[in-house]
């Protein structure tokens, strides 16, 4: 079979395109894409890597051929090694993978929520009645991590545990730079800090097992769950990997769902008219005298508000895999054992598929435009079997927790002409400077 020649793209001596990918990563895949086509190299410290990218990638994950293909392994194996555990969800292709997904279907389900939403409620109150009092200035994305990791705890783990939340929160951060993204280099995993917060989180995961063995306690379908098949399928949940997987919702849902709800803060601000429209939703919706699931159902700005914040500002921008075979995409040649990039997100910034797609707009997802429909256009969780396990879980979280600070907070932004400073690392989301103002109470 004949194969075109790859474009690989131009970069600076040493680092190639690393500082390009590393300033931003949503807008570098896209404007390679723009002139590259579906696939092109990349060059990282010496090292060149092929991606594919766009609609057609993000369909290929989908395939068959693409589950042959490409595998996660390599990408996770830093993070099982570490933790002395045998393997981990997102580092398991095939019937492995199947297997630990449906031990944790249930727990990362949107069932394992919906009748826990006054709950999440209360959780969102007394984390806002702590930072978020009228006068102060707040850190959102700090506060939006704090919020997010009380919620995981109590929620899928069974208590909430903010004695350990700066644990969590640094031994996630280096996980995930480390290990998982590798933007730092291993020497890093030396530091004290780090080793005292991964103790720390050992210890943790200790108290959450041992605290699920007693009788009695709130639910915590997850949790019981994994013990539940440790106890009658020890050879697929041995106690090696215990510890990994009752921590795992903080690695997994700590900076992205707390990046997603920062980015919405400052989106829904940014626009008044948009504003407006959220927080009518909102108060319609907490005049109820309960939450149920099924109100959720009928909030198009708030939902609308929240996939255009995913779209525009994507935590998942690329996913990384290693060929597991050659293979030919898109008439371009890949080879076995090759690492590459995904660019699942590139088609969010695609006039094709949504025009005028820097506009922050909350009506493209209903009917008839519904553009996020079309094939291979929106990824805001991935794609393929790896595509994100707990993301209607997160939908529900993030809806339910924007719409409760949308009613009861009167917020500006601070200055109010505040652009957004993003970070890249571990995961793009908003920088730590960035803060809003309490106005005053709404409700």
């Amino acid at each position: 079979m004949t194969t075109t020649t790859t474009p690989v793209v131009r970069g600076l001596p040493v680092v190639g395109n690393a500082v390009a990918m590393a300033k931003d990563p949503a807008q570098f895949f896209v404007d390679c894409y723009r002139e590259h086509g579906p696939v092109f190299r990349v060059r990282v410290l010496g090292r060149e890597h092929p991606v594919i990218a766009g609609p057609e990638a993000a369909e290929f994950l989908g395939t068959k051929e693409g589950r042959d293909c490409l595998r996660s392994k390599e990408f996770w194996s830093g993070l099982v090694e570490e933790y002395g555990a045998t393997r981990t969800l997102p580092g398991e292709d095939g019937a492995s993978h199947k297997e630990l997904r449906d031990i944790m279907r249930r727990g990362y389900s949107r069932e394992a929520i919906a009748d826990r939403l006054d709950e999440v409620v209360a959780i969102t109150d007394r984390n806002l009645d702590r930072t978020w009092t009228p006068g102060a200035t707040v850190p959102v994305l700090r506060s939006m991590q704090e919020l997010v990791t009380d919620q995981l705890g109590e929620l899928l783990t069974g208590a909430s545990r903010p004695e350990y939340v700066a644990d969590i929160r640094r031994a996630t951060m280096y996980i995930l730079n480390v290990l998982v993204t590798r933007q730092r280099p291993r020497i890093v995993l030396r530091d004290p800090r780090y080793r005292r917060a991964k103790a720390r989180v050992a210890e943790l995961a200790d108290k959450m097992i041992e605290d699920r063995k007693r009788p009695g306690g709130r639910p915590a379908v997850l949790i019981d769950d994994l013990l539940r098949a440790h106890r009658e399928r020890p050879s697929a949940m041995p106690a090696s990997d215990l510890a990994i997987s009752v921590t795992g919702p903080y690695v997994a849902g700590l900076d992205t769902v707390a990046n997603t709800i920062a980015s919405f803060v400052y989106a829904v601000l940014k626009h008044p008219e948009v504003l407006a429209r959220v927080q009518a939703e909102a108060d319609e919706l907490f005049a109820r005298e309960t939450l149920t699931e099924k109100d959720l159902r009928s909030l198009p700005a708030i939902r609308g508000a929240l996939m255009e914040t995913m779209r525009l500002y994507p935590i998942a921008v690329v996913q990384m895999r290693t060929a597991t075979r050659d293979f030919t995409f898109q008439g371009h040649r890949i080879s076995a054992g090759e690492n590459l990039y995904v660019g699942t997100s590139v088609p969010h910034f695609l006039d094709e598929f949504f025009p005028d797609p820097m506009r922050f707009d909350i009506d493209r997802y209903e009917k008839p435009r519904a553009e996020h429909m079309q094939a291979g256009a929106y990824s805001p969780y991935g794609r393929g079997q790896h595509v994100c396990l707990g993301k209607t879980l997160a939908d529900v979280q993030m809806m339910v927790t924007m719409a409760r600070m949308f009613h009861r907070l009167d917020l500006r932004l601070d200055p109010p002409g505040y652009v957004l400073a993003r970070k890249t690392t571990p995961t793009p989301g908003p920088a730590l400077s960035f803060r809003v103002k309490v106005a005053g109470f709404r409700h």
